[in-house]
């Protein structure tokens, strides 16, 4: 699937997410910079989200924290989904989930969203990337951005906040979508820029987070995201950077997304990678333990995280959870969690 020739690297993250079927696989979790840890919790203190997330100096320590405790295989810049969504003019708050201020209802408003040049969507994140580039430096560590799917922040911006059903958004789908469709159009140049961005400041892989595709059936995501997420992906081939996808409880979709053109696909923990990989053939499976996983014994966390890596044989794997690290988790059990998988030898023949 790979539209570029994998760059020669010793980085095992990168490695497997290029296609190769390395003999051990690499591990990042998602939401690995963050809240379960109390040195971010000792920073969150003393500044508000935004003020971490803007000033580069605070993301990159976040981001490069659990690295200090854990040996991942890769950092993920610690931000938001929602970042770049300001300079189109849109006020964000989070409390402590987002928050917009106007929610988008009409086409007049969409129409005002601005589309600044990639440089100026979000500064700050460039030079965090920078720190966290310079930082790890000598080190095997992939540094990984990310962006939100285009079919995600409009969710938001149209919803206004969180939702449990997001009924507002999705009556808006079927009752506005020629608005609907510019909306997303406009998101996917944003995005576009937006990930070039953080290639060009040092981002090694870049993720697209469509944490709500799961919401909707398969001919609503055909029409509504399936576009703009192939449009996000081809528009970055030849940049010489894998590409993740994932959606959140998308099972169902899951046949449709083989159309992504992505080296990588992440699996929530609803299904195993092994009954998965053959509706992917080439694609490198992400996933996928159930993050509650971790709040339980590390017999427990060996057990499970054993069973994920036995039905991701077969096929390259990057070791993750289904979603992220919840605020509940114990640090020592991530430890655990990395020393299980790395012991790991994927390629040997285990005992009937």
């Amino acid at each position: 699937m790979n539209t570029v020739q994998n760059p020669t690297t010793t980085s095992l993250f990168l490695r497997a997410a290029w296609g190769e079927d390395t003999p051990h696989a690499p591990i990042w979790l998602m939401r690995q910079a963050g809240r379960y840890l109390p040195e971010y919790r000792a920073i969150k203190e003393k500044a508000s989200f935004w003020e971490m997330v803007r000033t580069p100096e605070l993301a990159a320590e976040i981001t490069l924290q659990p690295l200090q405790r854990f040996p991942l295989d890769a950092a993920i810049l610690f931000s938001d989904i929602m970042t770049p969504l300001p300079a189109m003019g849109v006020e964000i708050a989070f409390s402590p989930g987002p928050v917009v201020a106007q929610p988008l209802r009409s086409l007049a408003q969409i129409e005002a969203l601005q589309l600044p040049p990639g440089e100026e969507i979000a500064p700050f994140v460039a030079e965090a990337l920078k720190q966290v580039r310079r930082a790890l430096a000598g080190r095997e560590v992939a540094t990984i951005g990310f962006a939100g799917a285009p079919l995600t922040l409009a969710t938001y911006l149209i919803e206004g906040a969180g939702s449990k059903d997001y009924e507002v958004f999705r009556a808006f789908l079927r009752q506005e979508p020629s608005a609907a469709h510019r909306l997303l159009e406009k998101l996917t140049e944003l995005t576009l820029r937006y990930l070039k961005m953080q290639i060009a400041a040092g981002a090694q892989a870049v993720q697209l987070f469509d944490s709500w595709a799961g919401l909707h059936d398969a001919r609503t995501y055909r029409t509504f995201g399936l576009p703009y997420n192939r449009a996000v992906l081809e528009g970055l081939a030849g940049l010489s950077v894998p590409r993740l996808y994932l959606a959140v409880g998308a099972s169902h979709l899951y046949p449709t997304l083989a159309e992504l053109p992505c080296e990588a696909i992440s699996v929530d923990w609803r299904v195993p990678l092994n009954e998965i990989r053959p509706l992917w053939p080439g694609r490198t499976l992400q996933g996928n333990l159930d993050p509650t996983t971790l709040l339980a014994p590390p017999e427990v966390i060996t057990r499970e995280a054993l069973q994920v890596l036995r039905a991701g044989r077969g096929g390259p794997h990057i070791f993750n959870l289904g979603h992220g690290v919840l605020r509940t988790t114990p640090p020592e059990h991530v430890a655990h969690l990395v020393e299980v998988v790395h012991q790991y030898n994927r390629h040997q023949e285990e005992p009937a």
